[in-house]
Parts: structure tokens; C-alpha cells; sequence
């Protein structure tokens, strides 16, 4: 009679393996470890940094949007103190078209 050993086999490669796997992560945690030594090194030693021309008009375009007005203020406080009175009327006609546009928009889209 044979005797199999396959089994003997593949346990003994289940060991082997994950020693493999441990030794491999050890190793690559150790590099991590040495990049980020580097770049604190590069950091302390006072790199220079260069800004591209885009980063430049992208500040520029920052400032003016900070700048510009998002919405009209006095608008909002009209509308705000006519709703607290009671005047404020809802016109539903352009309510509904205005959802109409909105949704044959929408559809066109997509």
C-alpha cells in the first residue's frame, strides 16, 4: 500500500507561506519607514517648493469669487420680511413651468 503525502506536504507550504507573508510585510513597513525618514530629512533641510503658473491664476480666481457677491442680500431680506407679513405671493404658473424646464432639461441630459 502508497502512503500520501500530499497532505503532509501542503500543510508544511501553509507555514512556509505565511512566514513568507510575515518576513514580506516586515520588509516593506521597514522601507515605508525609511521613505518617511527621508522626507522629513528633505523637509527639515528646507526644500524649496515651486508653485506652477496655475496655481497662481487659481488664487487669483479664489479672490474674486470671495470677493462677488453670491446672492443679493437686500433681495432675501425683502422676501424674508414679506413672507413674515403675509404679502408674499406665489405666483403656481411660474412655479410650474419653471419645474417643467427643469425636468425636460434634465432628460435631454441624460
Amino acid at each position: 500500500m502508497k502512503i500520501n503525502d500530499t497532505i503532509k506536504n501542503s500543510a508544511s507550504l501553509g507555514t512556509d507561506k505565511a512566514a513568507t507573508e510575515k518576513t514580506n510585510a516586515v520588509k516593506t513597513e521597514s522601507a515605508n519607514n525609511k521613505k518617511a525618514d527621508k522626507s522629513q530629512a528633505e523637509i527639515k533641510d528646507g526644500g524649496n517648493v515651486t508653485l506652477s503658473p496655475l496655481s497662481a491664476q487659481l488664487k487669483v480666481l479664489e479672490a474674486k469669487v470671495h470677493a462677488s457677491k453670491v446672492f443679493d442680500a437686500e433681495k432675501v431680506d425683502a422676501i424674508k420680511s414679506a413672507i413674515a407679513s403675509g404679502k408674499f405671493n406665489v405666483d403656481s404658473g411660474k412655479v410650474a413651468d419653471g419645474l417643467i424646464a427643469t425636468v425636460k432639461d434634465l432628460l435631454t441630459t441624460h
